[in-house]
């Protein structure tokens, strides 16, 4: 890259400082998490929260592995082939859960597009598990894109969750170049279905990636039509060299005009700041 190129790029600005990792809940945490070898989106997202969140002693947890059969231009996971499914899962994040006496549990997991259910089974297990071992806890399941299998998308929303999250994570015209794998149309159905099956819905979305306001308002206007309740709207950081660029730092003051916006429209819980994660605060939106 050359010395121009590197000056175009724009700077972090102030308001995106974080927090180091520090503080016994922090250590709780992140020992409980080396035990049970699981795996956080947290870590393996390199989440500009963790030091937050694990330091008041929540965070989210990642089934069905670490490595991703996605390659979405954007995210930190590994992207590749797993090499396996591990059924005790479910009872390890559970047990763990229950250590920390979480009162509101997220939990997300890698897309696993190999396997005939979509990984449905260990997301009813595990859910099934945490509501067996901690039933005052309530849960957000973060789900993947289960590719119009909607048979498996009953099984993974069916165990007892309270709130199912599924991220779009950009708007539509971005779609080829940030979820090469995904398709718009389908997240969206993905979100309406699961509002009729009777859930409360979420779904994310990064800015910062490219897009005009008014394609920010044609996403939120489409999440409002297909039975979205909570929207989550943060900035997009780049998290190495080899994924895409942050083409923009929006302000503050341009989070909060599209909070306005998505409340206006009807949305019922908009969340919207430059450190925003779909499971930051996630406890605020059941």
């Amino acid at each position: 890259m050359s010395e121009a190129e590197i000056q175009a790029r724009p700077r972090k600005p102030s308001w995106l400082k974080v927090r180091i990792p520090i503080g016994e809940n922090y250590k709780k945490v992140r020992n409980l998490v080396d035990t049970y070898k699981l795996h956080t989106i947290c870590e393996s997202g390199n989440c500009p929260n963790m030091g937050e969140c694990w330091g008041e002693g929540t965070a989210t947890f990642m089934i069905l592995g670490n490595v991703c059969t996605r390659s979405c231009s954007f995210c930190a996971v590994a992207t590749g082939r797993p090499k396996f499914v591990d059924y005790e899962e479910p009872k390890r994040v559970a047990e763990a859960i229950k250590l920390m006496q979480v009162k509101h549990a997220v939990i997300t997991s890698v897309n696993r597009d190999e396997l005939p259910d979509k990984g449905a089974q260990i997301w009813h297990d595990t859910v099934k598990y945490v509501k067996e071992f901690s039933p005052a806890t309530t849960i957000e399941t973060l789900i993947p894109d289960t590719k119009s299998d909607w048979n498996a998308l009953e099984v993974m929303i069916s165990a007892g969750q309270e709130v199912v999250s599924h991220n779009m994570e950009t708007v539509k015209r971005l779609y080829r170049k940030v979820r090469p794998q995904a398709k718009y149309e389908r997240s969206l159905e993905q979100i309406q279905r699961t509002k009729d099956y009777g859930k409360r819905t979420k779904s994310g979305v990064m800015l910062g990636l490219g897009e005009t306001d008014e394609e920010v308002y044609e996403i939120l206007t489409d999440l409002k039509n297909h039975g979205c309740d909570v929207v989550t709207l943060g900035q997009y950081l780049q998290p190495t060299k080899m994924h895409i660029e942050v083409a923009e730092f929006i302000h503050p003051d341009k989070f909060a005009h599209f909070k306005e916006i998505g409340l206006s429209l009807g949305i019922p819980y908009v969340e919207s700041g430059p450190m925003v994660r779909s499971s930051y605060h996630a406890e605020r939106h059941i």
